[in-house]
């Protein structure tokens, strides 16, 4: 209420936040936190064991994983706090004011992340005569690289379930959450499991050639992937039983909307037609055989950053309608604060609302504000996600009856409990209505704070009017 509201009215600030997100996690996790151990290992192992080409191959494997980690990785993770700041900053200072320890503590050993990983990669052919202490130096890498996801996690884990942390505001008792400890315990083998796939696929490129030094790596890369995979699986059981009930609840509905069911079968299918389609071309001789173990090994790939992506959608889904649950509404409102709204109105209390109450001539003006609050963090006028659309489902392509309109807009979050509840008075509903009502009569993007000055076309209340609206 005392900021701004950001909007992307095409592309969803939903969307927005999810892209940037998704793939930071697939590199933090599988090529910052997993894949560090699993190269700081490997550097050991070859120290022991010796070998032709071992060493180089882990080098060339830590080069990959260090270009992509100190570009993408770092260009997502500020990504990151630049989006949410300015799609939820009410969300985002709550939780600074909750964890402003655990964070600055994250960005110190962040820092140390970043140094350590430069003096790793750097150091590795000047340190070849002490390799012994170039392994301690991967190992603390690692170290560090975990310690990452063991803060953060907390403040995700914190976000679906914060605890006693409700009625006892104290740092330790929302760090300890009840769900924390499962999920690091879940995330910890999936990074793992994550990176070791990836390097494997790398082992396969980094190989040709040389048969005898492929075979130890597979080898070696699997033995890891086996040994992580039933911690992973007894982790996940772990996590499930301590969601709360009312977020299981909602975990079909995140496994139904937006066809993520027919997406997850188009993506089985696409990998079983890839594998086909190599195997067919091997077998005619338009590819040669050799390929094939390549290509087959993008299927354990792809399916794992399916399933990192997929546990991530489902995460932040289930917890709707909260950003942190039973605190703060997805649309940076406080539970708290909505009898209030319901008795004075959101409009007074948003400071950059251009108008502050509803009156006869501004109505649509006033919907259009509520919607801007109250909506846009998740939807957009007609873009993804758009509330056009979502009301044609309901009503059809012809007028909207306002009143059922009304009525669905005030009642909408018990049909659909992952969405809050509209805030405000009668009066500030039966202007969001109107503004719903001009949409469908005059499809327009709705803008955001970024776009400066920009205001209502002339002659939109007429347009409302034209579309049936009545008084609230």
């Amino acid at each position: 209420m005392d900021f701004p509201v950001f909007h992307l009215d095409f592309l969803g600030n939903r969307l927005l936040i999810a892209g940037i997100g998704i793939v930071h996690v697939f590199i933090s996790h599988g090529l910052a936190v997993g894949a560090m151990p699993v190269i700081a290992a490997m550097e050991w192992w070859g120290l022991r064991r010796g070998g032709d080409g071992w060493d180089r191959l882990v080098y060339r494997v830590l080069l990959v994983c260090f270009v992509i980690t100190t570009s993408v990785g770092a260009l997502t993770g500020v990504g990151i706090w630049f989006s949410t700041s300015l799609v939820n900053p009410a969300a985002i200072g709550s939780l600074i004011r909750v964890f402003f320890w655990a964070w600055f503590s994250e960005w110190v050993v962040f820092t140390f992340e970043v140094v350590l990983i430069m003096v790793y990669f750097l150091t590795w052919k000047r340190m070849a005569e002490r390799k012994g202490l170039h392994v301690g130096v991967g190992a603390v890498l690692a170290g560090f690289s975990w310690l990452t996801m063991v803060i953060v996690t907390a403040i995700l884990a914190f976000m679906m379930d914060p605890g006693n942390w409700l009625s006892q505001r104290s740092f330790l008792i929302g760090f300890f959450n009840p769900s924390y400890l499962p999920q690091l315990a879940f995330r910890t083998p999936l990074a793992m499991i994550g990176a070791a796939t990836f390097v494997l696929f790398l082992a396969f490129f980094f190989t040709r050639g040389e048969p005898v030094l492929r075979r130890r790596a597979v080898r070696w890369v699997s033995t890891w992937t086996l040994a992580w995979t039933p911690l992973a699986a007894f982790a996940g059981l772990w996590y499930w039983r301590v969601v709360p009930e009312w977020a299981i609840a909602n975990v079909p509905v995140a496994l139904t909307t937006q066809q993520l069911v027919a997406w997850h079968r188009s993506v089985a299918f696409g990998l079983a037609a890839v594998v086909g389609l190599v195997v067919a071309c091997a077998l005619v001789g338009v590819l040669r055989p050799a390929w094939l173990p390549r290509g087959a090994l993008l299927v354990p790939f792809l399916a794992t950053l399916v399933l990192m992506g997929s546990f991530e959608r489902v995460r932040e889904f289930i917890r709707k309608p909260y950003v942190i649950s039973q605190y703060m509404y997805a649309n940076g409102l406080r539970l708290e604060d909505y009898p209030l709204f319901a008795e004075e109105g959101v409009l007074a209390h948003a400071t950059y609302a251009k108008v502050r109450e509803v009156t006869a001539d501004n109505r649509v003006e006033a919907g259009e504000e509520v919607f801007r609050i109250a909506c846009s963090r998740c939807h957009t006028t007609s873009g993804v996600n758009g509330v056009v659309a979502r009301l044609e489902k309901l009503y059809g392509r012809g007028a909207w009856e306002r009143d059922a309109v009304k009525a669905y807009l005030a009642s909408m979050h018990n049909a659909r409990p992952f969405m809050p509840p509209v805030p405000g008075t009668d009066a500030e509903l039966g202007a969001l209505t109107d503004y719903l009502l001009s949409l469908q009569a005059w499809p327009r993007p709705l803008r955001g704070a970024q776009s400066v000055g920009a205001g209502l076309p002339a002659g939109l209340d007429q347009v409302a009017a034209a579309a049936g609206r009545s008084e609230p």
